[in-house]
């Protein structure tokens, strides 16, 4: 059995703007900075033994505190361009826009030509030049490969850390979940706070022998026995939050990009 805890990026200085931010290249704000600290202290007494992280530097430098609080011999670490975030294209660094404030029968095509880019629902929408939600899902299969069925064979004691975003991160535990013909697909694992936290367990299913092939696994075992943990936030009780009453586009793009899209009925 291996052990993968998924870590969405601590608090950005574009989560504050609330623009579409999905490959722009946003640093974390003071509070992120301090959350990722915060984390990075608690899980210092839980042995480590792979990080990897998005190249993105909101996700890159929460890797990096939670690396850093690790005892020695460190963990490897290693960037993997395959846990970023979903590509918003032309919306990339464009406002927030409330859907409610636009009119519904408005072209979308329209509405981007004056830059204003409301959420597209469906997982097969996008906006040009980026990727739909299902290219982030099979971009995801492939990063699981990479970052977690490469391991599965070196046996007990394995605890991989990814650090990542919040939609990344639902499909990253969804694209683990469907390895594993028992377990109940329809689950949301999306909804994760700055610097929050999910982990499963991952085994073989009995009736397997010997390596594990990543490009063909065998029927797995997945568990998931945490779900958005955030107790390490505790110890901040005090520090003040600057986005404390944001407006509502500023509220509904924190919640979007905690992976949080499922009031129209999507995941």
């Amino acid at each position: 059995m291996i052990t993968v805890t998924f870590i969405r990026h601590g608090e950005s200085v574009d989560n504050l703007r609330a623009v579409w931010a999905g490959w722009k290249d946003s640093p974390l704000s003071d509070l992120g900075r301090l959350q990722a600290n915060a984390l990075g202290e608690y899980l210092a007494k839980t042995p480590i033994t792979h990080v990897y992280a998005s190249p993105l530097m909101r996700a890159h430098t929460t890797g990096q505190f939670v690396h850093s609080h690790q005892p020695e011999p460190k963990p490897t670490f290693t960037v993997d361009p395959n846990l970023r975030e979903q590509h918003f294209g032309i919306a990339e660094g464009h406002p927030w826009v409330l859907e409610s404030t636009l009119d519904a029968n408005t072209p979308l095509e329209e509405l981007w030509a004056k830059n204003m880019f409301p959420i597209l629902y469906e997982r097969d929408k996008k906006f040009p030049e980026g990727e739909t939600l299902d290219d982030l899902a099979a971009r995801a299969e492939v990063a699981i490969k990479t970052c977690v069925l490469e391991h599965i064979s070196e046996g007990p004691g394995v605890h991989i850390a990814l650090a990542s975003h919040g939609l990344a991160i639902g499909e990253l535990v969804s694209a683990l979940l469907r390895l594993d013909p028992e377990a109940d697909h329809t689950q949301n694992h999306t909804g994760l706070e700055n610097t929050a936290w999910t982990r499963v367990e991952v085994r073989v299913r009995d009736g397997h022998d010997g390596p594990v092939d990543p490009g063909n696994p065998p029927p797995l075992e997945v568990r998931v026995t945490h779900q958005n943990h955030t107790e390490h936030l505790k110890q901040l009780k005090d520090v003040p939050v600057l986005h404390e009453g944001l407006d509502g586009a500023h509220a509904e793009a924190r919640a979007f990009f905690g992976g949080e899209r499922s009031h129209k009925g999507h995941a």
